[in-house]
This record gives structure tokens, C-alpha cells and sequence, in this order.
């Protein structure tokens, strides 16, 4: 199994701040709630603007979305970059962020399997 890189090179809440050192419990400080783990959907398929991420279908409210966006800068899972005029942003995966893929990978066939009417229209990419 990989090892993380070393703290410097992630802005991952410090110890203190945690509330346990549960690896899982962790994570889900990190996307575990309802709309982190679709925002990160998005910018695996592509999307990368704030109009992007307001189209899916979902339908996240604007605030949560800034709220998100901020919380994965922060934690180093996506980055900002500035657009053309330099009053705009798109987002991108980091490293750590694109570490997620797995994860996103094995939700989807979970719910394809267990959940009555869902469909692999999006993250068909394996």
C-alpha cells in the first residue's frame, strides 16, 4: 500500500483538531457529508467551474458549494486556478484528491448493485 507523502505536502487537519485518529472516522471529516463526495465526482468527470458544479444534477445550493469548495482547498484535495481575466476560478484535483477515484469507483458499483434504479451514466471510467 502507498504511503502519504509527508505532512508538509498536505494541508490535511492537524492531530489536535481530529476527532479521533481513526483512519475512517478522518476521512469522513474530510468528504463525509452529503455533498463533498459529488463535488469530487464532478471534477472527475470533468467539470471544474462553479456553474459546472451548480448544473449537476443534484442541485446544490450556491452557498453549500462555495462552503465545499473552500473546505477541499483547504484540506488539499483540490486546488484553485485562476481563469483567463484573473477574477475567476476552476478547480482541479490534487494528488491526494485524484487518490480518490477507488473509492468513488467502488460506491458506484456498490449502488449499481444494491440500490433499485440507479444507472453507470456517470463515472464510467474505471
Amino acid at each position: 500500500m502507498p504511503r502519504r507523502p509527508p505532512a508538509s505536502s498536505t494541508s490535511s487537519p492537524a492531530p489536535s483538531s481530529r476527532r479521533s485518529p481513526c483512519p475512517v472516522a478522518c476521512a469522513l471529516d474530510l468528504f463525509g457529508d452529503r455533498w463533498t463526495l459529488l463535488v469530487i465526482r464532478d471534477l472527475f468527470l470533468g467539470r471544474s467551474r462553479f456553474k459546472d458544479f451548480t448544473a449537476s444534477p443534484e442541485g446544490i445550493p450556491t452557498n453549500l458549494l462555495s462552503d465545499r469548495l473552500e473546505r477541499l482547498t483547504e484540506s488539499g484535495l483540490i486546488s484553485r486556478v485562476p481563469l483567463e481575466g484573473g477574477k475567476r476560478f476552476a478547480y482541479e484535483l490534487t494528488e491526494k484528491g485524484k487518490a480518490l477515484k477507488p473509492v468513488l469507483l467502488a460506491m458506484k458499483e456498490w449502488g449499481l448493485r444494491w440500490e433499485e434504479g440507479t444507472r453507470a451514466d456517470l463515472l464510467n471510467q474505471s
